[in-house]
């Protein structure tokens, strides 16, 4: 079935769709979501999982750009200005509250936790930084850590930002069916880019996490004070510079 798709879609369509991919690609190099993800590759010392929440960021991010797409298409609903403005001023929020939370726990004397677990026979050691709070108590600090908290942001996401441009064109394509489907490739170019942008930004928290635990610290006070700045930016633009109509 998906060979008779790919005969019966005209060239332009494939081009349209590669294009949308790659346009999700570079979606992922946003300045807010790097911030946003950085803020919780801090608290991964394993590049795998902070790959892990790129992709369920990325994920989150596609499920509400999804929905949303299909108010556009099939009930003709229209984004307006402001509502942009707000979808925006909301991530500016997003990103004080990620980099105060990073911040709070570097002041309140965050300690170095390391766990261990099995992969067959071989034993790893995982460190962990966590509040005096979790660090009374690491074992719900880890199951904390598994919480979707990077798939509600990457929802928040969705809405905001260029996505939200997207779902301005995406009415100008003829067909529904072949927006929605720009949307899934959208998507999935968004998903396997901030993987890719995890991993690298979670590279130098895990090498500095054993042996130099001082610059990892600077590290983490860099993606919260970022995180700030970037949202505190955001919220002033959206709601002072351009004016948020209540």
């Amino acid at each position: 079935m998906f060979d008779l798709l790919l005969q019966s879609t005209p060239t332009s369509t494939l081009a349209l769709l590669g294009f949308g991919f790659l346009i999700g690609l570079k979606h992922a190099t946003e300045a807010d979501h790097l911030a946003a993800v950085s803020t919780m590759v801090v608290e991964r010392r394993s590049v795998w999982a902070s790959a892990l929440v790129g992709g369920l960021w990325g994920l989150g991010h596609t499920i509400s750009l999804f929905a949303a797409g299909i108010l556009v298409l099939i009930l003709d609903f229209q984004i307006s200005e402001n509502t942009e403005r707000w979808l925006e001023f909301a991530v500016g929020v997003m990103l004080i509250l990620l980099g105060l939370n990073v911040l709070r726990k570097l002041i309140s004397g965050g300690q170095m936790h390391f766990h261990s677990h099995e992969h067959g026979e071989r034993l790893h050691a995982h460190p962990h930084v966590h509040d005096h709070a979790e660090a009374a108590h690491p074992e719900i600090a880890h199951a904390k850590g598994q919480s979707p908290k990077a798939l509600l942001i990457g929802l928040v996401h969705g809405l905001a930002g260029s996505a939200g441009l997207m779902l301005v064109m995406i009415p100008t394509i003829p067909s529904k069916t072949v927006g929605l489907l720009y949307i899934v490739i959208f998507g999935i170019g968004s998903i396997g880019g901030m993987m890719l942008m995890s991993f690298l930004v979670g590279l130098p928290f895990h090498f500095t996490a054993f042996r130099f635990n001082r610059f990892n610290q600077i590290l983490q006070f860099a993606a919260g004070a970022v995180s700030v700045a970037l949202g505190l930016w955001i919220v002033y633009e959206k709601g002072f510079a351009e004016g948020l109509a209540v």
